[in-house]
């Protein structure tokens, strides 16, 4: 029973994760490693930074309204 309640909070989180793209940074920075594994990799403010900027360049990429 509680092994079935840990694949459920877990199924839960994943789903939660890639419906709000939080785990786009786990994603990069698995690239970066894996692509090249002594290249520095961003902390997550800087790579959240660099990802607005993007959006807010590019209309294609996402709405600001403001």
């Amino acid at each position: 029973m509680r092994s079935a309640l840990r694949r459920t909070a877990r199924g839960i989180r994943w789903y939660v994760r890639e419906l709000t793209d939080e785990s786009a940074y786990d994603r990069y920075v698995a690239h970066v490693r894996n692509d090249d594994p002594g290249a520095p990799v961003p902390s997550r403010r800087e790579f959240e930074r660099a990802r607005a900027d993007r959006q807010e360049e590019d209309p294609r990429q996402g709405f600001r309204c403001c």
